[in-house]
């Protein structure tokens, strides 16, 4: 009721004319409410006698109430989106820079203190722990722990840093560790929460191609039902009677399709607003609808089906030695690794422990290709690459060929462990297995997908092998390995040449061609700022399987719209039977059998249809907002449950509610 209440307002100025014409079937209906208003004033002056003292006037208020009602909706839906973008602007504020000269920035380097809005594209700001990110841009320089919460809503910090594809910042984040560099890529103005904020507020919302047709449909049934409903009294003319101008509005408003002509706006606006709330941020409507017909995804593989860091997964014992050796002679040589892999073993093993006493650390280089420990006791411990240890060591079991071997075919990195005692006495333990970790859950998502119809397909830049082995553990349908930006691209057109609408998620600069040329491209927002601006849609969380819940509420938008103009037109059927009787009754009074809901009098019958066409389109306001729910079944079984619920259910609702409302209307003295 409160949002309601603070929408009003809004509704109220959408009565302007100037804003009406974009809805042909609502700007018919206020223009018939503003003239059945000038005929009750009139009325009493000339001494026109109404068929109910106050029925002009009843007609009258009750149409303005429709036309405010359908201004309503909308502005319901556009102030949820202005809520968030109140939201969005507390974190966006001015904030002061140390402008630098360059990206080779040291911890010292001379800086300039400007302010934030001053910045512009090109020039490099060097943030330190604890400050605010004056502007989005890309790391040039640093590695820093990130706070992203102002945007994303999530609290755990992310790492960023110089090169790859996470090097992308934006604006209003806070550095919560070490010192950065960041290039500036927008200008004031025009960055990431700037166009999130003119988005969620709907000012750049176009209406899709689906809607406009429907919208010109619309305007083409009210021009039809008008010129109908003008040659009307010429036809009653003729038969010795006459219809007054206040029934043929009433008339021709129950004729148009008022219900899905007043919600149609607020269905798109909330289609988009869902969005917003599922943290993905949509650049027009036209991808939310589109992401409605989707038939295959193509997924990029490292960062979006993977995590895109190789980390250990088993530990694979030589012959002849336990896996509790190997485990703890893996977990010493990773114990001054600060890598990635390094850490994914030590956790593997069992977790970190205190670095043995009197040790010295052997870091990994190029020419080793191996790191490990050298220990106070005269032993060594290293893992490295399969030929380096065996060089080191000198000779290898049997079976480690076999084991490496297996490993590498499996799409993996095989990590060979070895020891040697203080009297040279060398021996290999076995491998540790490295592979790029498939996120959890996927499986699952995407045989959610193959549910609704959607084929899925991952892109890498891997070998055949190891693309197969990645492809069968996600449980994609297809892969498409080695793959160049300009294999992204023919993809995708081979795709859309055979009628599919293709959807690509990708977080890297060689994957903003194909985001681009995709029908529906999302872009993840720890990517960088090349791959968000070739997509249409960004997602704030970074999550891959978010593209299922982007294609419900696409489908789910489709569906609501299907639905409710199922409902209008249904609906419109019942107010038939309502008014045309009563229009004609003293002329035709064979017509009375058509009276099958007994209403109590022409007036009351008329004014009944009326009062329910406006009352409706308030009942259905948070249906239009939340959406029909979606369900993955075939379109038969989709349409077939529609003309149950919403065809069946349009023609029910009408003669109860205008019997209900007639029996409230005969209590009126005169009617």
């Amino acid at each position: 009721m409160n949002t309601i209440v603070q929408a009003l307002p809004g509704a109220l100025r959408k009565l302007d004319p100037r804003q009406m014409w974009r809805n042909p079937v609502m700007l018919i209906v206020e223009v018939g409410a503003a003239l059945t208003t000038v005929i009750a004033i009139v009325e009493p002056l000339t001494g026109t006698t109404p068929i109910a003292p106050t029925f002009t006037i009843g007609i009258a208020i009750w149409l303005w109430f429709t036309v405010i009602f359908a201004n309503l909706a909308e502005s319901v839906a556009e102030g949820r989106g202005k809520a968030q973008a109140a939201s969005l602007r507390s974190t966006r504020t001015s904030t002061i820079a140390h402008k630098v000269g360059g990206p080779d920035a040291s911890a010292h380097v001379q800086a300039e203190d400007v302010s934030s809005a001053d910045l512009t594209l090109g020039d490099y700001v060097a943030v330190s722990a604890g400050e605010v990110i004056p502007g989005d841009g890309d790391i040039v320089w640093g590695i820093a722990s990130v706070d992203e919460s102002a945007i994303t809503g999530e609290s755990a910090p992310v790492i960023r840093e110089h090169g790859g594809d996470r090097s992308a910042v934006t604006g209003g984040t806070r550095v919560l560790s070490d010192r950065i560099v960041v290039k500036i890529t927008s200008k004031p103005g025009e960055t990431f929460v700037d166009r999130m904020i003119r988005l969620v507020e709907g000012a750049s919302r176009q209406k899709t191609p689906n809607e406009i047709a429907l919208n010109i449909l619309l305007a083409a049934l009210t021009i039809v039902f008008l010129v109908v409903v003008v040659t009307l009294n010429p036809a009653a003319s003729y038969a010795g009677g006459t219809v007054s101008v206040t029934v043929l509005v009433a008339l021709l408003v129950t004729l148009i399709p008022t219900t899905i002509g007043a919600l149609l706006s607020a269905i798109g606006i909330a289609g988009m607003d869902r969005l917003v709330q599922h943290n993905v941020l949509a650049m027009s409507g036209r991808a939310v609808e589109a992401a409605g017909d989707v038939t295959t995804l193509l997924l990029d593989k490292t960062g979006t089906i993977t995590y895109g860091n190789r980390r250990a997964s088993e530990f694979l014992p030589a012959q002849g030695v336990t896996v509790e050796e190997l485990r703890e002679a893996a977990r010493l040589s990773s114990l001054a690794d600060p890598t990635p892999e390094g850490t994914s073993v030590v956790e593997l093993a069992g977790g970190a422990v205190d670095l043995p006493k009197g040790a010295e650390i052997v870091p990994f280089t190029a020419q080793t290709r191996m790191s490990g420990l050298d220990l106070a006791d005269g032993s060594f411990v290293r893992k490295g690459a399969g030929s380096m240890v065996a060089s080191w060591v000198g000779a290898t079991p049997a079976d480690l060929d076999a084991i490496v071997t297996g490993v590498s075919q499996s799409g993996g990195t095989p990590l060979v462990v070895a020891t040697k005692s203080a009297a040279g006495e060398a021996r290999v333990l076995g491998v540790i297995h490295l592979k790029d970790v498939v996120k959890d859950g996927l499986r699952e998502r995407f045989a959610e997908l193959r549910a609704m119809g959607i084929r899925t397909v991952m892109i890498t830049g891997d070998n055949p092998l190891t693309a197969a082995a990645i492809a069968k553990e996600a449980g994609v349908d297809d892969f498409l390995a080695e793959a160049t930006p300009e294999d992204k691209m023919e993809l995708i057109k081979r795709e859309q040449a055979g009628g599919n609408l293709v959807a690509m998620t990708g977080d890297g600069t060689n994957d903003a061609p194909a985001l681009a040329q995709a029908d529906v491209g999302v872009a993840m927002n720890t990517g960088t700022s090349a791959a968000k601006e070739a997509g249409n849609m960004v997602d704030l969380d970074s999550d891959p399987t978010k593209l299922i819940d982007i294609v419900r509420i696409g489908k789910q938008l489709l569906i609501t719209r299907g639905s409710l103009t199922t409902f209008s037109i249904a609906n419109d059927v019942a107010k038939y039977f309502a008014i045309i009787p009563a229009m004609f009754a003293a002329v035709f009074p064979g017509l009375a059998v058509l009276n099958i809901m007994q209403l109590h009098s022409p007036a009351s019958a008329i004014l009944s249809a009326i009062v329910f066409n406006a009352l409706v389109i308030i009942a259905l306001i948070p249906l239009a907002l939340r959406g029909v729910k979606y369900r993955p079944v075939s379109a038969s079984k989709l349409l077939s449950r529609n003309l149950l619920i919403y065809g069946l259910g349009g023609i029910i609702a009408p003669f109860i509610g205008i019997k209900l409302i007639d029996l409230v209307v005969s209590l009126i003295p005169g009617f």
